[in-house]
C-alpha cells in the first residue's frame, strides 16, 4: 500500500457531495476493488467485507447522491465498530488520492434483498464517484478542526497527531482525546448524552477507527512502528466525559 500518497491526501481530502452519476469506467473499478484486497485491518479475527453496489441496489435518506457506494460489512465483535472506520478510511483516502470523489454516509443502508443475502451485519457506507465540485481543499485552514490543545496533553507528538487532527467525523464532531506521550498514546473517545446516545456511539466509535487509521498511516510515513493494545492500566484512569479505546505503541 502507498502510505506516502495516502499520508499527502490526509492534508487536502475532504468530503465530496456532488456526483456526476454517469457510472465509473471499468478500468477506475477494478482498480478500486483490487485495493480492497489490499486493506490492514486494525483487530484481527473480525470477519469483514466491501462491497461495491450501485445507486440502484441503496436506500438513501441522504441528499448526497452518487454511482457508486462501498458498503462495508462485519460481525459484531468487541471492536468492529472501530474496525470498519480503520479499513474504510483506508479507501476514502485511497479514492481522493486517485482522483476519485468520496464520502462517508451515515443515513443510507443496502436494499433489503442484499441485507438478507448477507452472512454479515451492515455497518457503514461511502459513496463515490466522478466529482462534481471541486475535490481537494486548496488550504489546510479550510478544515474546521479543533486545535491540538483541544484534542491532547501530549508535546512533542504533533507529526503524528497532526494527521489524526485533519479526520474527518459524523457532523465533524471529532471526539477522540489522546494521552500518554510520544511513544506511548492512550486513545480515547467522549461519552455522547443520553438523548444522542443511541445513535451517536455507534458513529463516534467508526470515527475513532478513522483517527486510528489517520495515525497509523502517519506513523508509516515516518517509518515508525505501530501497534495496538488494550492497556489496564489506561482503562483505569479515564477522563471525565469518555471511556477508553486502546492504547498505541510507537516504536522506531
Amino acid at each position: 500500500m502507498d502510505t506516502q500518497n495516502l499520508y499527502n491526501t490526509i492534508f487536502k481530502r475532504k468530503s465530496v457531495r456532488k456526483y456526476d452519476l454517469t457510472p465509473l469506467p471499468e478500468a477506475d473499478l477494478s482498480k478500486v476493488s483490487e485495493h480492497i484486497q489490499a486493506l490492514k485491518t486494525l483487530i484481527p479475527g473480525v470477519r469483514s467485507k466491501i462491497d461495491i453496489l450501485s445507486s440502484r441496489e441503496i436506500k438513501n435518506l441522504t441528499p448526497v447522491k452518487a454511482p457508486h457506494y462501498l458498503v462495508f460489512f462485519s460481525e459484531e465483535k468487541d471492536g468492529f465498530l472501530t474496525n470498519a472506520g480503520f479499513i474504510l478510511q483506508q479507501m476514502d483516502l485511497f479514492l481522493s488520492s486517485n482522483g476519485i470523489g468520496s464520502c462517508w454516509i451515515g443515513m443510507a443502508k443496502p436494499q433489503r434483498e442484499i441485507l438478507k443475502k448477507s452472512e454479515l451485519d451492515f455497518v457503514i457506507m461511502l459513496a463515490f464517484g466522478k466529482p462534481k465540485e471541486p475535490i481537494y481543499r486548496k488550504d489546510i485552514w479550510e478544515f474546521k478542526r479543533k486545535p491540538l490543545e483541544e484534542i491532547t496533553n501530549i508535546s512533542g507528538s504533533n507529526e503524528l497527531l497532526e494527521p489524526v487532527r485533519l479526520a474527518p467525523s459524523a457532523t465533524n464532531s471529532q471526539p477522540w482525546y489522546f494521552i500518554g506521550e510520544d511513544n506511548k498514546i492512550h486513545v480515547y473517545c467522549i461519552k455522547a448524552k443520553a438523548l444522542k446516545s443511541v445513535l451517536y456511539e455507534k458513529v463516534n466509535k467508526i470515527d475513532m477507527g478513522i483517527a486510528l487509521c489517520h495515525l497509523w498511516i502517519a506513523a508509516e510515513y515516518f517509518q515508525k512502528n505501530m501497534d495496538i493494545i488494550y492497556d489496564d492500566p489506561a482503562r483505569k484512569a479515564i477522563p471525565a466525559g469518555y471511556f477508553y479505546i486502546a492504547t498505541v505503541i510507537i516504536e522506531q
